[in-house]
Order: C-alpha cells, then sequence, then structure tokens
C-alpha cells in the first residue's frame, strides 16, 4: 500500500467553506489514507496575504489540488490520482 498523502487544509477560524472542507477530506479520507495538516493562514503574514482571498486552499506535497469553491467529487478524484502514484 502506497504511503498516505501529505494534505494540507489552508484556512481560518470562523470561515464556514473552510470547516466544510475539513468535512470533505474526512470523508475522502475513509476511502483514501491521507493525513491532513490544518494550517491557520492568520498565524502566518506571508500566508494570510497569499491565501487570504482564496481560502480554502488544498495542497499535496506542496502542490495545490483545489480552492474555493471545492467540490467533494472533483476534489476526491484529484486526490485519488495522486493516491495511485
Amino acid at each position: 500500500m502506497p504511503p498516505p498523502l501529505r494534505v494540507t487544509l489552508y484556512g481560518r477560524p470562523g470561515c464556514s467553506l473552510c470547516d466544510h472542507a475539513e468535512q470533505m477530506l474526512a470523508r475522502i479520507g475513509r476511502r483514501i489514507p491521507m493525513a491532513v495538516e490544518l494550517v491557520n493562514i492568520e498565524s502566518d503574514d506571508a500566508l494570510h496575504e497569499r491565501y487570504m482571498f482564496e481560502i480554502p486552499v488544498i495542497t499535496v506535497d506542496g502542490a495545490e489540488v483545489a480552492k474555493a469553491p471545492i467540490y467533494e467529487t472533483a476534489l476526491e478524484e484529484a486526490l485519488a490520482g495522486l493516491a495511485r502514484r
């Protein structure tokens, strides 16, 4: 079995879209092995500047795979493709 994907979700507290993306990742994670790291963009000025108008943003090993609006089916397809590598 391949190692779990290293997924990062960039968001901020109080962001309902970010909460929804986290729930999507939890559901998808039941089918695709992944380790999810949640990053609060407000904890870093550079991240806040980069992502403040795009959150939630999801990356795998540093490569962006989705940003708002995020659709669960498309996200799962992208993650499944990366997991097969």
